[in-house]
């Protein structure tokens, strides 16, 4: 049963009373509006499909992004963590004041058109926005905070696009090569060699620790990877030889299980080899531009391409779930399809 009451400050409240749900209320400017409202909330309730939206109303966006931050975050891996915090920040200065009720698909979709306007790519756009929207999956799965929908599923995400298709010369990798050489660790060319053969993310091969290189058997098994699933990498003759001197650096400490190494911390504690600097620097020695650490992932799924491997066996050695995303990957030169073309029989 609803109750209509006029409040001291000259607003209406509605409060509805039902055996078997909470009581629910809300105050309006209008009493026309608070009539209506009961009304709705009761027939709701009648058919059994009432949801409590005053959680979802009171909660702003940015509150729920840094409950979110404390408690879901922190169960991905690290590198997903930082990214994540960052995105949020972004999405919290744009759209944190409004509440998780009030975010409607035209205010989201508004917000993709103003990302894109600036110039940010379509595929941090997405990011951000499958950030909103896992944000409201949980909040309605798991927080039960009364939101009727997830407004996010409702609006088009950009494409992805084509992806990148940097792929190096001779002559620059003769160039990155020698510049990473002259860099007074060595431990920058091993880094730079190990991902050209091994089509190896930065992240696993910085991570690698001495009982996952079998350098007899020629593999390395990985267990955290990017997309969770444990693959193993069968190594060339050249990785092993590379595998071969990091191991048997001289200056190597004891500490440390991790291949490439960084400086111990203030605790005395040893992580992976800091290169985002260093590696830049290379590049700058080598007049090389456009090129990012990734890309030597792109030019060694491409290399395996070229070397006649199936997708299946490519997929197979970089962790590429899908076919579709293993040939955004690959970019073959046509100029070295020439050969093959010439000494394929005719039919």
């Amino acid at each position: 049963m609803a109750t209509i009451v006029k409040t001291p400050s000259n607003t209406w409240k509605a409060v509805v009373r039902r055996r078997g749900w909470p009581t629910t209320s809300k105050t309006f400017r209008i009493k026309r509006d608070a009539e209506d409202w009961a009304r709705g909330i009761e027939d709701e309730m009648r058919r059994g499909i009432h949801v409590a939206r005053a959680p979802a109303e009171r909660t702003t966006l940015k509150a729920a992004l840094e409950r979110y931050l404390d408690e879901v975050t922190p169960t991905k891996k690290p590198s997903t963590q930082s990214a994540e915090r960052k995105k949020a920040k972004i999405v919290i200065d744009r759209l944190g004041q409004y509440g998780l009720a009030q975010l409607s698909p035209e205010r989201i979709a508004e917000y993709r058109d103003e990302r894109l306007a600036e110039g940010k790519s379509p595929n941090t756009v997405r990011l951000e926005m499958a950030l909103l929207g896992h944000l409201f999956t949980t909040a309605i799965r798991e927080w039960g905070l009364g939101l009727m929908y997830n407004p996010v599923a409702n609006v088009r995400r950009p494409s992805p696009g084509q992806g990148r298709d940097r792929r190096l010369n001779w002559s620059e990798l003769r160039r990155m090569l020698k510049a990473c050489d002259a860099h007074s660790n060595p431990m920058l060319g091993w880094v730079v060699r190990i991902a050209l053969y091994t089509a190896m993310r930065q992240g696993e091969i910085l991570s690698l620790a001495l009982d996952q290189v079998d350098l007899q058997r020629r593999i390395v098994c990985l267990s955290d990877t990017k997309n969770g699933s444990a693959r193993t990498v069968p190594l060339s003759r050249r990785a092993v030889t590379v595998f071969r001197e990091a191991l048997g650096n001289p200056v190597r400490p004891s500490d440390t299980d991790l291949i490439f190494y960084g400086e111990a911390g203030r605790d005395g504690i040893r992580r992976p080899y800091q290169m985002h600097k260093v590696w830049a620097d290379a590049l700058k020695r080598a007049g090389i531009s456009n090129l990012r650490f990734h890309d030597l992932r792109h030019e060694a799924v491409s290399r395996l391409v070229e070397k006649g491997l199936t997708d299946q066996e490519v997929a197979a050695i970089s962790g590429h779930k899908s076919m579709q995303m293993l040939r955004r990957y690959t970019h073959l030169r046509a100029e070295d399809l020439v050969d093959r073309l010439d000494s394929s029989r005719r039919r």
